[in-house]
Formats: structure tokens, sequence, C-alpha cells
């Protein structure tokens, strides 16, 4: 073992090097030779500032060193570094070729990877940070196991210090997937790294990547010997703006959403930038993509890559299993097969058409090179020896316990507070109804919904008036919101749109009864303000009217879910979280480690979102009502609706009218509808969360001092305000960041969009929706009332079945939307759930790692309360019964597969 040298250097000298051996301080020497390097020689491409680390680089020794002479540290600490890496598929692994050889011969030699330990502590005679070197071996060649590790024995002075970071250089041509690094040896136990890293290759990037320790600091708290590549290793990852992005890269930088169209290939489908004064949108990762040729606002989309900083990708597992890559891949290849059986606007003929999607299946005519289809959707599609492919789909359990559930207007009610979309649902509170919409532009601002009609569907049982003030009326309310855009859409091929409002009236026993649907043509050209009020009816015509304005009310709420409950209020505003914590915040930070599990795999989905579902003619255009506008009216949505503050649980329902602030009761609430499924679990896990997010605060921040003095803290809620939701930095609502209370209600707030609200949006989608007529996301033709013909009448009135039918999704939209709801609701193999896993630097410190526990242990006690409310039909009729499938959207664990259940820390699909 060679043992470090700290003397100062003399005159020079030439030496032999035979084989590479760790050293430190500047010289090493074993067993009387005498290895030496200049003490000032620099040994990583991190940028310098006036602070030096000893140590060496190989550019530093290849033929002269300086002579010390030699001063023994006593007592130095024999240390193994083991490196855990993870075997890929696409790695550095698949060693195929004349590099692949190379790497393999670098391996043999054990000259992989150049390790280099770094002391918390600087030199006390020179204030130089203290470090040592060596390369690691392959000790485990065996092809087969899926973790391959390399060692490297160092011996460490006792005056070194504690090792607060290992430096890496990657010697291979090929990156690899580093999982943990451990330091075994020390006295007081080993010292470990948990990395999760992709590790670049020197040939792709001559930077050193740097990896800290799993001890969290405080700015302020940084030991000495770590203030440099703490403040170095956040300049790296915000880049400098400046060109193309490329794969092996870690940079997070902002942009506008420019790249959703396409018109280099297609005028049709340029689409405007969202982001700015005219379309206020959140900020997502910039690629540097050049500007499309024929639009200079708009981002190339010059090949298919969609650059995402390396570590935000996916692993292996879950591209494999699950994968959004299967979303890409299986859209591209099965939507044209699907448009190859049929006109793409063809109807389902009957209903019993569309009972076949799960009975038998469709055959797909079979398309070269698309053999690879069934692997990657292997739930829908089923090979058949000798046969084409067959598009066969699971039954959703809804349908599955009751084949017309979605006839019922129980049901229709129900699901606002118990189904995918229970967060639009709002209290009425001003009666007559009234838009705010400009009545030049769009007619008359006043409901036709009258006092009449609403105390008749009541039957006597109290005036409106009572019925406002009891708190017993709530509406869905998208009239102002989509009426400017019902003119554009109308210019569509093969679509239709509404403004619409529907009432709903709260029975003694808690559900819900719709009363009302109202939907408003505004002014368009010579044509004058259309609006028609529906009612429920036993009348035969009445019945089926009211059914097709049921369905272009779940068309509109459809729309919404997608593009704003979900899309917008989850995955979208979250991006810029992303993006500013690894801008400001370093990987020691404590606050980092609390947000890193609930960023996984977000900016990844997002990405291929851009590049398969809310693009031009994606799925979201081609298969939803509002067409090629669709993300344009989540802008709007952004812009009138969006608030930060407003996305806390509490206050979200506060807003709404669904609840009011109650100190004596549960959570702090008073709920409007006690009997509301996904607020009742939603506000348990809520409050799980708040305190798991306070024990955590609260141990590192003791007072409001040490929040506002914490640099990389205020700069981070700064950058998220004035530069990730730039378009919204001036508004008034945004929380200020002065107490670690303040830092308890961002937090939160942060991990329940990403956790609970998500998961509540998200996992029910096929369960809800994989039976489309419960959730059509289109509605393709006018309700029979409008501007009707005699000839159109009469042919509604002979097949009022066909006139539903031609208004539900066609057949292409219908199977292409089930595909990627099935998808969507999918858990991963590789999924974690909120509480289910500690993280590595949780575990480090015992404060926090027993205040996991504590938020652990509560979870599980959330399934059991969940449990117990649904089995308990009499006091819960919102969220089970006979046919209804239990409300189980919040609980917080599950196994893989589309379960209609399980809460993961982030947004992962």
């Amino acid at each position: 073992m060679m043992n470090p040298q700290v003397a100062k250097q003399t005159n020079a000298y030439q030496t032999l090097l035979l084989l590479p051996k760790p050293f430190v301080h500047g010289s090493c020497s074993r067993n009387g030779s005498l290895l030496t390097v200049p003490a000032g020689a620099k040994s990583s491409s991190f940028p310098r500032k006036q602070s030096r680390r000893v140590g060496f680089s190989p550019s530093t020794i290849k033929a002269s060193a300086v002579v010390t002479p030699i001063a023994y540290t006593p007592s130095p600490v024999n240390v193994k570094a083991i490196l855990t890496v993870q075997r890929t598929v696409g790695g550095f692994f698949s060693n195929i070729g004349f590099q692949g050889v190379l790497d393999d011969f670098k391996d043999l030699f054990g000259r992989s990877l150049l390790l280099e330990l770094v002391s918390t502590e600087l030199q006390p005679q020179t204030g130089e940070e203290k470090s040592i070197k060596g390369y690691a071996h392959k000790t485990n060649r065996d092809g087969k196991l899926a973790l391959v590790t390399y060692e490297i024995s160092f011996e460490i002075p006792a005056e070194f210090g504690r090792v607060g970071a290992v430096i890496i250089e990657n010697e291979h041509h090929k990156e690899m997937f580093l999982k943990d690094i451990v330091l075994d040896g020390f006295p007081d136990g080993p010292v470990s790294l948990s990395c999760n890293s992709w590790l670049h290759s020197k040939y792709d990037n001559p930077r050193n990547r740097v990896f800290f320790t799993n001890k969290s600091y405080l700015p302020s708290e940084t030991p000495s010997g770590l203030r440099r590549l703490r403040e170095e290793e956040l300049v790296i990852l915000r880049g400098n703006g400046q060109g193309e992005r490329k794969k092996f890269e870690r940079i997070y930088d902002y942009d506008v959403y420019n790249d959703l169209g396409d018109p280099d290939s297609d005028a049709d489908l340029k689409r405007p930038v969202l982001g700015g004064k005219y379309h206020p949108y959140p900020r997502r990762c910039r690629t540097g993509r050049p500007q499309c040729a024929t639009d200079r606002f708009s981002e190339s989309k010059s090949n298919d890559f969609y650059y995402v900083p390396r570590d935000e990708a996916f692993s292996e597992v879950k591209q494999i299993t699950f994968s959004a890559k299967a979303l890409y891949s299986g859209l591209h290849s099965l939507v044209p097969r699907l448009k190859a059986l049929n006109d793409k606007d063809l109807e389902f003929p009957y209903f019993t058409a569309i009972d076949s999607l799960f009975d038998e299946g469709i055959n797909l005519p079979p398309v070269k090179g698309d053999s690879f289809l069934k692997n990657i959707l292997p739930r829908l599609i089923k090979a058949i020896e000798d046969s084409d492919d067959i598009l066969q789909f699971e039954t959703p359990e809804t349908m599955d316990r009751d084949k017309f559930f979605w006839l019922r207007d129980a049901e229709f009610a129900r699901q606002t507070l118990a189904g995918l979309n229970p967060c639009s649902i709002q209290l009425v509170t001003k009666w007559p109804l009234k838009s705010e919409l400009d009545p030049e532009i769009y007619g008359s601002p006043e409901s036709a919904i009258t006092t009449e009609m609403i105390e008749k569907e009541i039957g006597g049982f109290m005036t409106v008036e009572e019925a406002i003030k009891q708190k017993k009326l709530f509406i869905l309310d998208y009239h102002d919101l989509l009426l400017p855009y019902v003119s554009k859409v109308r210019k569509l091929k093969g679509t239709t749109l509404y403004g619409s409002r529907t009432l709903f009236f709260l029975n003694p026993d808690g559900t819900l009864r719709p009363l009302a649907i109202e939907l408003t043509r505004p002014k368009i050209g010579e044509k004058p303000q259309w609006r028609q009020v529906f009612t429920p009816s036993w009348h035969a015509t009445d019945v089926w009217e009211w059914r097709l304005a049921k369905a272009h009310v779940l068309a509109h709420d459809s729309g919404y879910h997608q593009l704003v409950s979900h899309w917008l209020r989850t995955h979208c505003v979250t991006e810029p979280y992303i993006i500013a914590t690894n801008r400001q915040l370093s990987v020691i930070h404590p606050i980092y480690r609390l947000l890193h599990p609930h960023f996984r795999y977000t900016m990844e989905i997002n990405a291929l979102a851009r590049s398969s579902l809310i693009n031009a003619d994606g799925v979201i255009e081609a298969s939803f009502s509002p067409g090629k506008y669709a993300m344009e009216l989540s802008s709007v949505a952004y812009d009138k609706q969006w608030r930060f503050d407003l996305q806390a649980l509490p206050a979200d329902l506060i807003s709404r009218g669904m609840a009011v602030e109650d100190p004596a009761a549960p959570h702090g609430l008073k709920l409007t509808i006690e009997d509301y499924p996904f607020a009742n679990d939603g506000l348990v896990l809520w409050d799980f969360i708040k305190k798991w997010v306070s024990d955590y605060v609260n141990h590192y921040y003791s007072d409001a001092a040490q929040i506002q003095s914490d640099e990389e803290l205020q700069a981070w809620w700064t950058e998220i305000l004035t530069v990730g939701h730039a378009d919204k930095k001036d508004e008034p609502w945004w929380p200020e960041l002065n107490t670690p209370q303040d830092l308890i209600d961002i937090i939160t707030i942060i991990v329940w969009v990403a956790s609970g609200h998500h998961a509540a949006v998200n996992f029910g989608q096929y369960l809800y929706a994989g039976y489309f007529p419960n959730r059509p996301t289109i509605a393709r033709t006018n309700v029979p009332a409008e501007d009707c013909t005699r000839e159109s009448w009469n042919e509604f009135l002979k097949r009022p079945e066909g006139a539903l039918l031609k208004c539900f999704p066609s057949q292409v939209q219908a199977t292409t939307v089930m595909v990627t709801l099935d998808i969507l609701s999918n858990h991963s193999p590789d999924e974690e759930y909120l509480g289910k896993k500690s993280e590595a630097a949780w575990d480090e410190d015992p404060v926090i790692k027993a205040a996991f526990e504590r938020f652990s242990g509560r979870l599980m006690l959330l399934e059991g309360i969940i449990d117990g409310r649904n089995a308990d039909a009499k006091h819960f009729k919102n969220r089970t019964g006979a046919g209804v499938v239990p409300y189980e959207l919040l609980k917080p664990f599950s196994e893989d597969g589309v379960t209609g259940k399980g809460v993961p820390y982030s947004i992962s699909i």
C-alpha cells in the first residue's frame, strides 16, 4: 500500500510509473519505491477558484515528478471503495466493435474508473483542498449478473479528515449507470454515496463527475473542503444557455413551449408559442434545437430526440416493462393500422360493436416492421398463431361490475365527487347564473336556466333561494372557458363545441342529482346566439336529448380533465420546480434531498408528451373536443384560473365552496358535501404529507433567520416565481419565503401536486374512461335541437341511438384514446410509492429516519381508513354500493399494472 507524503516539494526528477496506485497530497511511496507528482497538479476539469486541491492528473505524470522527503502519517486507515454499476442494455456493457474492445482492455488492466476522494477539510497551512486518487478495478466479470462492482483500496492518513465527495472520471468510451459508492473501513462505519446517475464517458465530456456523501448540509454549514465543489456543480448544471443539448448532458435551463407544432412538414401544423405575453404558460426544459425554416418562432423537429437532462430519463426497467416509450412506439405503430381498417371518421354502428372491443377485439392487418407491437403493448395485443395481431381491450372494472353504469344519472353525478375529475365541481353562491364575457361578442350573459326550471326539478322540496342558502346547489361550469372557442372549433372537420353549465342538487342522503344542462352557442357570423336547457325526463324524446346533452358535457369535462386538472396542474407546472431545484439547490442541500424523489421521471414523460400526446395532430388534438386549440385552451386556463396558493388541497376546496374553515372539524375544514371521497381521503393524505414535511424542515431550520440567510433556498424560490412561472411573477398571491412555516407550506403543495393530486386524476383513467361512452373525449355532432331540419329531426326520432353513436368519438379516435389511457394508467414494476421506501440521505440522519418511519406508518393507517370507508355503504354512498367500484385512487400502495390505486412519489407517467 502506498503511504502518503505531506512535505514540501523540492527539485524535480524523472521516474517510471509501473502500476496505478492511490496517492495523496502530491506524493506517495510503497516498499521503498517513490512516486511523486507536482503538489499543485490539477486532477479534475472543474473550473478553479483560488483554492487548489493537491493531487494529480494523468497528463502530469508522463515523464517527470518532484522529489519530496518522506514523512509517514501516523495511524493510517485502510479503506476499500466499492462502486456498484447497473448492467444496462444500451450502456457500456454492449461492448461491440473496436471501442468495446478498448474498454475491455481497460477493465482488464484496472484503468476504467479514476477515483478521487475529497476531504471535507482544507489543508490548515495552505488552505488547499485535500484529496487522494487511484484507479478502481473491475471485480465481477460474470456477464449474467445485473450488477457489476469496481473496487480500490486506499490508505488514508489520519489527518485527512472525513471524506465528503468522490470525483470520478469514466475512462470507457460509453456511459455507465452508477448506483452507489461505499467507502468501507473507517472506524465509525462505512461512508455511503447514493449516486443513481449516468456517468458520462470522458470522450463525450472531459469534465469529471462529483458525487457527495449522503450527509446533507445547509449552505452556511458546508465544510470548507466542499464549498468550491458545491458551488461549481451548480454552475455546471445551469449551463450557459447556448447550443443544442446532447444526450449525455445534465444541463437544466428554461424555454417556452415552442416545439408543439411542426410547420416545416405541414403549414397546418403550425401552433402558437405557449409562454409569454399572448399565451401565458409555465416554462419547459430548454433543448436548444434550431428554429424551423418556415417559422422562426418555432423549434424544429429535425430529429425525434427530445432532450432531458440525463439523470431525468427513465430507468431501463420502466422503459422495457411499461414505459412511455411504449406509448410513443405503440401509437406510432398502432394508429396507422387502425386507420387502415376503416374511415378515421367512421362511428361505431351499434353499442354491441363497442362491446366487441372487449369480447372479440379487432383484427389488425400486419405492417412490415411492426411485429414488435405485441411486445410493447402486451395487455392489449393478443398474438394468435398464423393470424394477424388482435387488439383486444381488458374490460374496465366499472363496466365489469355494471354494464350500464354509464347510463345512470346518479353515476354521472357521483363521478363529479369520486371519479376521474373530482376537482371541478363547485358550489353555486350567486343566482341567477351570469356570464362575465363581453355580451357584444358572445350574446346575452344571463343563463337560460331559470328559477322555475330548477324549482320544478327539485320538486317543491325548497326554493332556489333556500337551496343556495343551505348550500344545496352545485355546478360544473365550462361556459366562459369554452364559449370563446366555439366558433373556432366548429370550423374544424369532425367536431363541434358549446359552452356548458351543469347544475346538481344535494339530496338529503348526501348524494348528488343532476338538475339541468345548458348548452350555448355564441353569435357566429349572421347566426344569433343559440342556447337550450335540457333536464332529466321520462319522455322518450326528452330522454335521448338529455343523453346527448350529457355526452357534450362529458366531452367538455374529459377535455378539461386532461388539459387542466391533469396536464397543466401536475405535469406542466411541476417542470419549472424541477429545473429550479437542480439549478439553485445543491444535491447536498436538505431541501433538494426532500424534493428529489418527487421529481423522478417527470421531465422524461413531459418530453414524450410533447412528442406524442400534446403535439400538433397528436392524440389530444385528434381525439378531444378542442382539437387543434387544445393546448391554447390550457394556456387560457393557466392565465385565468391557476394560482400556486390554490394548489393546496384545503385552499382548493375552500375556493370552490366545497369546504369552509372550521378549527373544530377534522383537518380544520368542514366539507360542504360530507361524503366527498376525493376530499375525504385527500385531506388525510394532505395532513400526513404536511406532518412529514414539517418534521423534516423544522429539523434543519429552527428560525426565520436561517430561512432568510439561505442563499440557495432564496434563489430557488425566486427563480420559480420569476423564471419558471415568469408570466405570473407579479401576481400578489405568491407566498413569501421568510419562515420555516412558509417553507413547509410551499413544499407541502409541491409534494401534494406531484403525489396525491396526480394519482387522483391519472391512475383511474382506464377504470373510468376505458369504456368510452362513460367519458367520451369528443362530441362530433350538434344536438338535434340546434338549427334542425324536418329531415334531420325525423332521422333522430327514428334512431336516436344512431345520433348518440355519431356524436361519440369515431372508431379510430376511441380505440386510440383507449390504448393511451391503458398505458397511462399503468404502474411499472419499479414504481416508488409515497412512504414505501426511504431515501438513503434520509436514513443518514436518525431524526429524519424516525420522522420518515412515522410518515410511512401513517400511510399504512390511511390504507385501513380507505378500506373501512369503502366497506361502509350505509354512510358513504358516494364511494361504494351495488355495482360501484370502491374509491381507491388515493390508497398509497399498489401492485404493478392497471389497478386504480397507488400514490407514487412523483409524476412518473
